[in-house]
């Protein structure tokens, strides 16, 4: 299924979806359809076949089936304007082009591209860089789909792309509409925003679709309050997989004035989704995959070789204050709507 003409990108709160296996590691496509039109309905923008959802362990045709899954549920729950941003890591330029093409025909509006990290230590180097620099803009070139560049060290075999990089990209491919940094940076938000958002860059180098201004993402929801000060369009983060509401109106809060009401209180839920946060980057995929099991049942179980975390660190895990903060808030809130 093809994806509508234009589902705009965003500013806000985006949730990297995980993917639910049945015991035998077949995907849990109902349990999926689920969690989408929850995390959607609740006002975050869904990331499919990224980091939490296991995307290294995914087949091709697995990914195309949680897109299709994903647009199917999004549609019948009557939330048709939700875009859906796919991710197509690949260690080829050929491969990634590919898994482009598939996730436009399977419904996707968005790709986003991790570095290819085998060879990082080759790409990530000076002598590397104009590879690196030619990998994501031969990917948006050829793709069908917007591309968004992804920069997570941590699983690109330690490639770290830095602002004058990603301003390289931006100018040599007019399809490229924004960037997500898991790199926790506000400087290099900060750079990035300064020579973007300045009128006569985008004068120079438009954008291929008309209302597709560039969009910095940060990785991190615990900085999200000074990220959005330095120019960035929201945060993704694994938190609304369990507490999306507690995180859409951290959102709305920030763009409240300094010293007012709204922003002692957009402060107080950041210091909790900060702590939050800090937990939650301490457990992985198998402890993101409890607390939403905990939470809301879905199956706890990622695909070997990672193993699914015991019920009593689930229990350990869930009593901490942190996550019983924010879960509190998230009740509230659920509540008051």
């Amino acid at each position: 299924m093809a994806s509508i003409s234009h589902r705009p990108l965003p500013r806000g709160i985006y949730t990297p979806l995980p993917t639910f296996f049945l015991p035998n590691e077949d995907l849990d496509l109902d349990a999926f359809a689920t969690h989408v039109r929850y995390v959607a309905a609740a006002g975050t923008i869904p990331v499919v076949a990224g980091s939490a959802g296991e995307a290294p362990h995914l087949s091709a045709e697995e990914r195309t089936q949680l897109i299709k899954t994903a647009r199917a549920s999004l549609d019948e729950g009557g939330l048709q304007h939700v875009p859906i941003v796919a991710g197509i890591g690949a260690p080829s330029t050929r491969e990634t082009i590919e898994l482009a093409k598939k996730a436009e025909t399977a419904g996707a509006d968005y790709a986003m591209v991790l570095p290819p990290g085998y060879y990082g230590g080759q790409l990530g180097s000076p002598a590397g860089r104009l590879a690196l620099t030619k990998f994501f803009i031969d990917v948006a070139e050829a793709s069908p789909l917007p591309v968004v560049l992804y920069n997570f060290p941590a699983v690109s075999g330690g490639i770290d792309l830095d602002s004058d990089l990603v301003v390289d990209v931006v100018k040599g491919s007019d399809y490229v509409v924004g960037v997500k940094l898991t790199c926790a940076s506000v400087g290099k938000i900060t750079r990035i925003n300064a020579v973007l958002s300045a009128p006569s860059f985008m004068e120079t180098y438009p954008r291929r679709r008309q209302g597709d201004n560039f969009k910095i993402i940060d990785g991190f929801i615990d900085i999200l309050l000074p990220s959005i000060a330095s120019g960035a369009a929201g945060a993704i983060s694994g938190l609304p997989n369990f507490a999306p509401k507690t995180c859409v109106k951290l959102w709305q809060l920030c763009a409240s004035s300094p010293g007012s009401e709204d922003y002692n209180e957009a402060q107080r839920l950041q210091g909790l989704l900060a702590m939050a946060d800090g937990a939650c980057q301490r457990i992985g995929i198998a402890g993101l995959k409890m607390l939403v099991h905990m939470v809301l049942g879905h199956s706890e179980l990622p695909r070997r070789p990672l193993l699914p975390m015991s019920k009593e660190q689930g229990q350990e895990l869930v009593s901490l204050d942190a996550i019983q903060a924010v879960m509190k808030e998230e009740h509230r809130l659920t509540k008051e709507l």
